[in-house]
């Protein structure tokens, strides 16, 4: 379709195959296309892949990003649940100075202090599957390759939350365990 009957068009697109390197064909293309029109503009010669890398760009840069802050969030993340379990573990040093005092062993007081950490975990873990399951439908379009409640992508992220919980949890159980049962009991 002639350009002068199509005014939406803001230019055209040739795509030459080529069975050698397409940029040492470019010259003799622009040649041929001035035999048929010598005042025919020619701007942006480029290779195939040039092209759909340059198409795709911005949707790369934004996963970058998302990525980028998605990891953020996991540190994040983690650091807010280190906090919550080395507060909590300085608020039961009393009660885990009577439990050693009464015989409790520091694995006891371990388990614990990691199985409180993931219980909590496992609750927050619940909730945020629920939740992305209802934000899913609208980020819908953002998605390729996977379905919007892909149960693979949902377990990665399931296991991962619940591994960054576990070390998390584990410096301040490791506090615990060295908890002197005197100490603790005078503390009181």
């Amino acid at each position: 379709m002639p350009m002068a009957q199509n005014p939406l068009s803001t230019g055209s697109t040739i795509v030459v195959q080529v069975s050698q390197d397409p940029m040492s064909m470019a010259a003799a293309v622009e040649q041929a296309i001035h035999q048929v029109d010598k005042d025919q503009p020619i701007t942006d010669v480029q290779p195939l892949t040039q092209y759909m890398a340059d198409s795709i760009a911005s949707r790369k840069f934004s996963t970058l990003l998302l990525a980028i802050f998605s990891g953020l969030t996991l540190l994040l993340a983690a650091i807010g649940i280190y906090g919550v379990m080395s507060y909590t573990v300085s608020l039961r040093i009393p009660e885990l100075g009577v439990r050693m005092a009464l015989g409790a062993q520091r694995g006891d007081v371990f388990r614990l202090v990691v199985g409180h950490g993931l219980a909590l975990a496992v609750i927050g873990v619940a909730a945020g599957l629920a939740g992305s399951f209802i934000v899913t439908r609208f980020m819908a379009t953002l998605l390729f390759g996977v379905t919007p409640t892909d149960p693979a992508t949902f377990a990665c992220v399931a296991l991962l939350l619940a591994v960054v919980a576990l070390v998390a949890s584990y410096i301040p159980a490791r506090r615990a365990m060295r908890v002197d049962p005197v100490v603790a009991l005078r503390h009181e």
